[in-house]
């Protein structure tokens, strides 16, 4: 709806791009903040109060997103959706994990994740209308979703160290330990290529639809939908193949080769049709849709007093990693074009996941039922 709302409150049609990356990055802004503030609270005071709190604070925002009339209103409001946006994946992957067994946790994980991502083609119906009610309708399915939600129960491993003496949402933790630190990093960079794809390749289609000829102008609402469509099916592709080979990170290496070749096959194609378009969006989302394996497996990586912190923030902070690499991208694309600056930051991304991938141990069997000494590892 980027085009469409920024359009209808008075942007010029040549400053939409400048515009609708100044919103975008206040919202991922925001999902950077609220990475933080839900990961704590979720660790401090329990994965319920995230659920409830994210969902009622991204509801509201939605709501009311569909009555602004100014960029600067337009910014804020994302922004203060993103806070809220931050916090219930994370919530809810952690209490899959730390509710099922370690040989069913990755099938839970998997149907949490590809349900959620069914929303975003949910998104692209209601927003073939009117942006205003599109916004409107998100916000009363969240309210609606807020109900559904009542009857959750509290993960059992955070009950147990909830009366314990032990640093609990300690996000200093992360960074007081060098190895813990880079494990963390690790966590966070696996998962760039995929929000670069949806957030750049995907939410400028037009641009990139202009740059290689198309036939007629792209959508980005229609891409957005058939990506996430291929996520939803990539989601699920990427569970049964880590449940079948008992191996994440083999999976992970899988899906991100399979991006580079996917996103080789969309900046080639010159003369692009609206219908190779949407094949090619289902392809890239397909090949992207490592998105709940790579959220298991930072949940998977750390103790039950900071993983919430993990879980939450790892995510969002991939989200927020479209704030450089949108700086990143522009910069490339003033010296070598759009299409060329695509490749590149594809290929760049794709190797720092691979490296990152490799310097993390497999956590298929892992038992998450310990907690992270406060000065140095873990402490069962």
């Amino acid at each position: 709806m980027r085009v469409k709302s920024l359009a209808d409150i008075g942007v010029a049609p040549d400053k939409i791009l400048d515009e609708g990356s100044y919103v975008i990055n206040m919202q991922m802004g925001g999902l950077l903040l609220g990475g933080i503030l839900w990961g704590v609270i979720g660790d401090k005071l329990g994965r319920i109060k995230v659920l409830f709190g994210s969902i009622f604070l991204y509801s509201v925002a939605n709501f009311v997103n569909g009555m602004v009339h100014d960029v600067n209103s337009y910014a804020v409001i994302r922004f203060i959706a993103g806070v809220g946006l931050a916090g219930e994946l994370g919530a809810g992957i952690t209490l899959v994990s730390e509710t099922l067994s370690k040989e069913r946790r990755g099938y839970g994980t998997t149907i949490v994740a590809m349900i959620g991502l069914l929303g975003a083609v949910a998104a692209a119906y209601v927003g073939k209308y009117d942006w205003r009610t599109a916004y409107y309708v998100g916000g009363g399915l969240g309210i609606v979703l807020l109900l559904l939600r009542m009857g959750t129960f509290e993960s059992g491993m955070f009950k147990n160290i909830h009366d314990k003496d032990v640093s609990k949402g300690n996000i200093i933790m992360l960074f007081n330990n060098r190895k813990r630190f880079f494990k963390y990093m690790c966590c966070i960079l696996i998962g760039a290529p995929l929000w670069y794809v949806v957030g750049i390749l995907i939410t400028q289609a037009p641009e990139f639809g202009k740059a290689l000829g198309a036939t007629a102008p792209l959508s980005a609402g229609t891409g957005i939908m058939y990506t996430y469509i291929g996520i939803s099916v990539g989601g699920v592709g990427a569970g049964l193949l880590a449940q079948f080979s008992r191996s994440r990170k083999n999976t992970m290496y899988i899906f991100l080769l399979l991006s580079i070749i996917s996103v080789m096959f969309y900046l080639s194609t010159k003369g692009i049709t609206p219908s190779q378009f949407i094949w090619l969006c289902f392809f890239m989302g397909f090949a992207v849709g490592y998105w709940a394996t790579f959220v298991t497996i930072a949940s998977e990586q750390f103790g039950t007093n900071i993983r919430s912190t993990v879980t939450t923030t790892a995510p969002n902070f991939v989200r927020g990693s479209l704030i450089p690499i949108n700086f990143a991208f522009n910069a490339l694309m003033v010296h070598f074009g759009r299409i060329n600056a695509g490749y590149f930051m594809m290929i760049i991304l794709t190797g720092i996941a691979l490296f990152a991938t490799s310097q993390l141990r497999e956590s298929f069997d892992k038992d998450l039922d310990y907690v992270e000494d406060e000065e140095l590892n873990m402490t069962t």
